[in-house]
C-alpha cells in the first residue's frame, strides 16, 4: 500500500499522527469505560445488597409472626419462592425457578431447619460456616460446586435460629458481561471510524505540504522561476508557501546577481588574457632563437590560468547551487571512446595504458559540455601523476540506477596527507604541478546532477575513483 509518490503509506507522517490520536482517544475512552463499568460494577451490587436487606428483614418477620406448626414450612418457603421472583436483575428459567436465590435457615444447633433453593443446601451451610457470613451487611460467598458466587446475607431471628439468603450474582455478571461486549465493539467501531477521519484529514492538510515539497525540490535544479503551490486557505500551510515563495524570489534575485558577478568577472579577465596571448602568438611568429621558449612557456601559463579561472568559477557555482545546466541525452559509453581515442596519444607518448570495460551503450541527461570537462580533469590527473609504465583501467556499468563510471590505476595513489581533503580546494600533493581544482570540479559537476564521487586507494595499490550519475529514465527501467 502506497502512497501517490510511490512512498508506502504506513511510513507517512499522516499515518503516524492518526495512529498516534487514535492510540489517544482508544485510551482516553479506554479509561472513561473502566470508571463507568467499575460505577455500573458498584451500582448492581448497591442495589443486590438493597434488595437482599429488604428481603431478609421481610421473611425474618414472616419467621417471628408464623406459628411453629406443621404450615410453617410450607408459608416461609411459599413466602421466599416469592421473594426469588422480584431478583434484580434475574433472567427468567422455567427448568429450575430456585437457581438464583436460595433461603436457609439454621436452628440453634447450627443445622438445616429449612431450605428453599436447588440442591439439599448442605454445600451452602457448610461454606457458611467456612466464610464466617457477618450479620451486619451482604457478603461474598463462594459455593463448592458452583462456579459463580453468591452474595450472602444473614440475620437473626428471636427464636435463636438463623436466616441466610443468598443471591447468585450470575446475572450481574451477566449484565457486566453483555455491557463489556456492546463496549468493545462500539469501542472497536469508533476507533475505527476516528482513525479514518484522522488520517483523511490530515492526509488531505498534508498533501499541499507534499507538493510543496515536490515543487520545492525542482527548483533550483532546473529553473528558478518556478514557485511552490499556494492555497487560498487562510491557515498555515498557505502562510508556509508564501512565505517559501518570497525567500525564492530573494534567492532568484541573489542567484540573478551572482551570475552577473561572474560573466562580468569572467569576462574582465579573460579579454586580457585573451588579448594577452594574441600578442605572444603574434611575436612568436616575428620573433626567431632563444625567445621562443619563453614566449611558448608564457602562452602555456595563460592556458593554464584561463583554465584555473574556468574551474574556479565553476566550482563556486557548484557550490552555491547555482551552476547553469543545459541538459541533454548523452551516451556516456560514446563520449569515453571517444575521449580515449582524444587522450591515447598523449598517455602512449608517456608510457601509459588505458583500457574499457563497458556494458555498452549507457545514456545519461546531463550538460555535455560539463561531462565532458569532468572526464578530461580526470584523464589530466592520470597524465599528470602516473609514472611510466602504468595501467588505467575504465568501467561502465549499471549500478542500482546509477551510471557508475570506475577509473583505477596501479600508480602510487593518493599521498596521506590529501587523503581526508581531496575534494576540497586548493589541496594537492607536494609534487602535484596543478592548482588543487581537478577532483573538486568532478565532485561539483557530479553533485549539479544529483550524483555523487567517491575517491580511495586500493589495497594492491593505486587510486580508484568512481563518479555515479543518474541513467537516463528509459535506461533505468532496462
Amino acid at each position: 500500500m502506497s502512497s501517490k509518490t510511490g512512498k508506502p503509506i504506513m511510513r507517512s507522517a499522516a499515518w503516524r499522527i492518526s495512529l498516534l490520536a487514535t492510540l489517544a482517544f482508544a485510551c482516553g475512552t479506554m479509561l472513561v469505560f473502566v470508571f463507568l463499568h467499575r460505577f455500573v460494577a458498584e451500582d448492581i451490587q448497591r442495589r443486590s445488597d438493597a434488595w437482599l436487606s429488604g428481603e431478609i428483614d421481610v421473611l425474618r418477620d414472616v419467621a417471628e409472626r408464623t406459628p411453629k406448626d406443621a404450615l410453617y414450612g410450607a408459608v416461609v418457603g411459599e413466602v421466599a419462592e416469592l421473594a426469588s421472583k422480584e431478583v434484580p436483575y434475574k433472567i427468567r428459567s422455567d427448568d429450575s425457578p430456585n437457581d438464583t436465590v436460595f433461603f436457609l435457615q439454621t436452628g440453634e444447633d447450627g443445622a438445616i431447619k429449612l431450605w428453599v433453593g436447588a440442591g439439599n443446601g448442605e454445600v451452602n451451610l457448610k461454606a457458611i460456616k467456612a466464610a464466617k457470613i457477618l450479620p451486619d451487611r451482604p457478603n461474598d460467598l463462594s459455593v463448592s460446586g458452583f462456579g459463580i458466587p453468591y452474595r450472602v446475607a444473614s440475620i437473626p431471628v428471636d427464636d435463636g435460629s438463623r436466616i441466610y439468603l443468598g443471591l447468585s450474582e450470575r446475572d450481574q455478571m451477566r449484565v457486566l458481561r453483555n455491557l463489556r461486549l456492546r463496549f468493545v465493539v462500539m469501542w472497536l467501531v469508533l476507533v475505527l471510524l476516528v482513525f479514518g477521519i484522522v488520517f483523511y484529514t490530515t492526509r488531505r492538510m498534508l498533501s499541499h505540504v507534499r507538493r510543496i515539497t515536490e515543487a520545492a525540490s525542482r527548483i533550483g535544479r532546473s529553473d528558478l522561476n518556478t514557485r511552490v503551490p499556494t492555497s487560498k486557505k487562510n491557515d498555515e500551510v498557505a502562510h508556509l508557501a508564501l512565505t517559501l515563495n518570497r525567500m525564492l524570489d530573494r534567492i532568484e534575485s541573489s542567484m540573478h546577481q551572482l551570475h552577473t558577478i561572474t560573466d562580468s568577472l569572467a569576462h574582465d579577465l579573460r579579454s586580457p588574457l585573451t588579448a594577452i596571448r594574441g600578442k605572444l602568438e603574434i611575436s612568436l611568429s616575428t620573433i626567431q632563437g632563444e625567445q621562443t621558449e619563453s614566449i611558448v612557456s608564457a602562452i602555456e601559463e595563460l592556458d593554464r590560468l584561463t583554465d584555473f579561472l574556468n574551474k574556479s568559477l565553476d566550482v563556486a557555482e557548484a557550490k552555491a547551487d547555482a551552476l547553469r545546466l543545459s541538459r541533454s541525452e548523452i551516451d556516456l559509453n560514446e563520449l569515453l571512446l571517444s575521449m580515449i581515442a582524444l587522450y591515447e596519444p598523449s598517455m602512449s607518448e608517456k608510457g601509459l595504458e588505458i583500457k574499457l570495460r563497458s556494458r555498452g551503450p549507457l545514456k545519461i541527461v546531463a550538460d555535455a559540455s560539463l561531462i565532458h570537462r569532468m572526464i578530461a580533469n580526470l584523464f589530466d590527473n592520470e597524465l599528470k601523476h602516473l609514472p611510466a609504465g602504468s595501467t588505467v583501467t575504465i568501467n561502465l556499468v549499471l549500478k542500482d540506477e546509477m551510471a557508475a563510471l570506475i577509473l583505477e590505476d596501479d600508480g602510487p595513489g593518493f599521498a596521506p596527507g590529501v587523503r581526508l581533503h581531496m575534494f576540497e580546494r586548493r589541496v594537492k600533493g607536494k609534487e602535484s604541478k596543478g592548482h588543487g581544482l581537478g577532483l573538486a570540479f568532478v565532485e561539483a559537476v557530479a553533485c549539479a546532477h544529483d550524483g555523487e564521487v567517491t575517491a580511495s586507494n586500493r589495497q594492491e595499490g593505486g587510486a580508484h575513483i568512481e563518479v555515479s550519475l543518474p541513467v537516463a529514465p528509459a535506461e533505468a527501467i532496462k
